[in-house]
């Protein structure tokens, strides 16, 4: 592989040894992928975790004097202020210590897994180091951008050189679509969108592209529908025409070649899987949790606009610090706590040493992602749509 001058110093140890270590990781994950050449980018975000190897891997970078070329933002990992009553004395401590390290190495610290909403937004056919696999999908597909689907600790080791191997979603010829997916069915709320993206075993491997879905789909609906992709099956990209920027009809969607396969979807699909594994009417919950991927504003106010009775149980709403602050701003935040709503920022579904005093109990999300991530938890989570979540949250129960 063709290494600049610049890299090539880095990688020698020229501007140290963490420098050196980072770029040793980058050019040895070029070499599994045969990528000719590392290429400059403009930003970075890093899946950050408080498990015990990323920390591991951050500090060692840190000791061996490394420094982020590009401040990346980095993923939530869980707000040690919120969980004070729940969280043992070590994971206290962990956290603190991820924190601090990150900052150290110069992360931007904004705990959010929407980072292009909120600062983090790279532009059109801009090269960058995404990870977190539902930012990575709405990267490419949503933004026209260009990233892999980087680990925790290659894309550190990208903010820390300000480069990555050229392979993947970095070439044009990967990023057509390979199945053309047909769908007839109602496709109206963010919920539905979830649903289609839950499909991913039928769709099958490749770039899908999304056939007979309405000609304006909001953003939230979008995340939605790539973030279940990635529960469902493992995807870099799919296409709206019409919709998403890099495809306007079906001529650009698959690159002027036939797709490999066609796959029909239909309302049945969606019933289907929306009625898989749903309790019993009358069944006792005990909690509603929200933001699997972290909720925007409009979510959030929607929640507050659909909370017009005290809740039976206590509504978890995970989202980003500038959502709060806006909240907190306009009284929406207050409005939410008389109901029974908390928002909470800095965390994921996924950290377990939050969410362990829910283990055994019911629960209901409008996010399949959280209802996956959360069984690490020994939690069970019913999913439905925000309206449903909300209803039953106010009941205290599964209804009808």
């Amino acid at each position: 592989m063709i290494l600049t001058d610049e890299q090539q110093k880095m990688l020698d140890g020229v501007y140290g040894k963490g420098a050196s270590l980072a770029m040793e990781v980058q050019v040895g994950i070029a070499k599994c992928f045969d990528a000719p050449r590392m290429v400059p980018i403009q930003k970075v975000h890093v899946s950050l975790s408080a498990q015990e190897a990323d920390l591991w891997f951050a500090s060692r970078l840190l000791s061996a004097g490394a420094v982020c070329r590009i401040s990346p933002t980095v993923n939530p990992g869980y707000s040690v202020g919120t969980f004070a009553s729940t969280l043992s004395d070590t994971a206290k401590t962990h956290m603190e210590r991820v924190d601090q390290v990150y900052r150290a190495l110069g992360a931007t610290m904004t705990y959010c897994c929407t980072p292009y909403l909120y600062g983090n937004k790279p532009r059109k056919n801009e090269v960058c180091a995404f990870s977190e696999t539902s930012a990575t999908i709405f990267v490419n597909a949503v933004l026209g951008a260009k990233t892999n689907r980087e680990s925790a600790a290659s894309a550190l080791c990208a903010a820390i050189t300000g480069c990555v191997p050229e392979y993947g979603m970095l070439f044009e010829k990967n990023r057509f679509g390979t199945i053309a997916v047909e769908v007839d069915a109602r496709l109206e709320k963010e919920g539905d969108f979830a649903l289609l993206g839950m499909l991913g075993k039928k769709i099958g491997r490749g770039n899908p592209v999304f056939f007979g879905l309405p000609p304006s789909i909001p953003v939230e609906s979008l995340i939605a529908l790539g973030a279940s992709l990635n529960v469902s099956g493992n995807y870099d990209i799919y296409a709206v025409p019409g919709v998403t920027p890099l495809v306007r009809d079906e001529k650009d969607a698959f690159g002027n070649k036939e797709p490999l396969r066609t796959v029909k979807i239909t309302q049945k699909n969606l019933d289907d899987l929306r009625d898989k594994g749903h309790p019993v009417s009358g069944e006792k919950i005990s909690f509603c949790i929200l933001g699997c991927p972290h909720y925007t504003y409009s979510q959030v106010e929607r929640v507050g606009g659909l909370l017009t009775k005290p809740a039976a149980v206590p509504i978890y709403i995970l989202t980003s610090l500038e959502v709060i602050e806006e909240a907190e701003k306009n009284g929406l935040q207050d409005h939410l706590y008389r109901f029974g709503g908390k928002l909470i920022p800095h965390t994921c579904v996924d950290e377990v040493n939050c969410w362990h005093f829910l283990k055994g109990m019911l629960g209901v999300t409008d996010s399949p992602k959280a209802a996956y991530y959360m069984t690490s938890a020994g939690v069970t989570l019913t999913v439905q749509d925000v309206e449903q979540c909300i209803h039953e949250a106010i009941q205290g129960k599964v209804c009808e």
